[in-house]
């Protein structure tokens, strides 16, 4: 019995010695790690890094959308010269269309219009039942081979080829001729819930799509300038 307390006594500061060379070792290991650990200062940049790289790559992403022709529109805008000016405005309907933004800019699109849907708007004609100047001899009239030649060309188009900034030049063809033009003042909102609302203008020479009035005056009461203030309304595409 003496003999085994003589064998074991010595366990003790054996034990305690390991506990304390283990307890060394724990803390200067904590120490390490958090003498190597990111400082406030480092966390807080990453932070800002990782919100901005969110950022880019939320305006770097590109949005599809689909026209809502049903409530998209044109309003469209031309002027008589002579003695006595005056205008014709009305609107015209889309068909359909497709286009994409960019960081809140437009960036590709592709839209089609109605020219049977032309339909004036203005009080410059005569009522109904006269014998000149009415509103249905106008619409009947932007529709013959004089204007739009809606029978034989019932559809218009444009597609975006470049954009820069709010302003997109696009391939805009009537009448079954092409020519470059520019959509000015773009205004684009886009919404949460996958929405998006569009705004631009865009003016165009009749006389380079054929668009003249063969008249006894020729073109001489007619402004060669029409006016469009692009109204568009779209749903993220499926």
């Amino acid at each position: 019995m003496e003999h085994f307390v003589y064998f074991c006594a010595p366990k003790q500061p054996l034990n305690t010695t390991m506990k304390f060379q283990s307890l060394t070792i724990a803390a200067l290991a904590a120490s390490f790690l958090v003498a190597c650990g990111p400082s406030e200062a480092e966390q807080k940049a990453a932070r800002e890094k990782a919100v901005a790289d969110s950022i880019a790559a939320a305006a770097a992403a590109e949005h599809a959308y689909t026209l809502d022709a049903a409530t998209s529109t044109i309003n469209w805008a031309g002027n008589v010269t002579g003695p006595a000016p005056y205008g014709h405005k009305g609107t015209i309907a889309f068909n359909s269309g497709t286009f994409s933004t960019q960081g809140g800019f437009l960036k590709t699109g592709t839209f089609e219009v109605n020219m049977t849907s032309i339909n004036p708007t203005d009080d410059a004609y005569q009522p109904e039942g006269s014998k000149q100047g009415t509103k249905s001899q106008l619409i009947g009239h932007l529709s013959t081979a004089d204007f739009f030649d809606s029978a034989n060309h019932p559809t218009a188009k444009l597609v975006i080829t470049e954009v820069s900034g709010n302003t997109a030049t696009g391939d805009l063809t009537i009448r079954g001729t092409t020519n470059k033009e520019k959509v000015t003042d773009i205004v684009i909102t886009e919404n949460a819930d996958g929405t998006v609302t569009a705004t631009g203008k865009l003016t165009f020479d009749r006389q380079k799509y054929g668009v003249a009035w063969k008249h006894f005056m020729k073109d001489a009461i007619l402004a060669d300038n029409i006016d469009l203030e692009i109204s568009l309304n779209g749903k993220a595409a499926q």
